[in-house]
């Protein structure tokens, strides 16, 4: 077996700390760029719910707005419009919690709010009667909501 002398040792024991701290450092720098990219995408859906809420301030002041979205339902009450709001910041709150933006205990305390507000409230009757929900919001929100919401608080 060959001897090596201590300072190729020393040599090669540097170079794979270096190979290591670059391994490293690109695994922490790879978790990072997903980090952020869920931010951006964070950002931008509150950007745009930021909108839809100033959107449906104005619908609740002023319901006959809501012809420009829907030519069919021109001349809504202001509790239909502020039925579409409740909804949208539901389904908001449902696509932070999808990001993993929510806490378990902030998501716990959204399903519990929603869960109250279509038992006890009258927004489960707009959901199912009035709203369309396959033309306003996305299948995976219906499906949360038809059996996360609906059916857990029928049972």
């Amino acid at each position: 077996m060959a001897d090596f002398p201590v300072a190729e040792l020393i040599s090669l024991a540097e170079a794979s700390g270096i190979i290591a701290t670059l391994f490293v450092i690109f695994y922490f720098s790879r978790r990072e760029m997903r980090s952020v990219s869920v931010d951006i995408e964070t950002k931008v859906l509150n950007d745009l719910d930021e909108k839809i809420h100033g959107m449906a301030e104005m619908l609740v002041l002023r319901p006959e707005l809501v012809k420009l979205l829907n030519k069919n339902q021109s001349d809504q009450s202001p509790e239909m419009v502020f039925a579409y709001y409740i909804l949208y910041m539901c389904a908001h709150a449902f696509h932070m919690r999808q990001r993993k933006v929510l806490s378990d205990n902030e998501w716990e305390g959204w399903l519990r709010w929603m869960r109250t507000a279509f038992a006890e409230g009258s927004i489960s009757e707009y959901w199912g009667k009035t709203v369309e929900p396959e033309k306003w919001f996305d299948p995976a929100f219906q499906d949360f909501i038809n059996n996360e919401i609906i059916k857990k608080g029928k049972a």
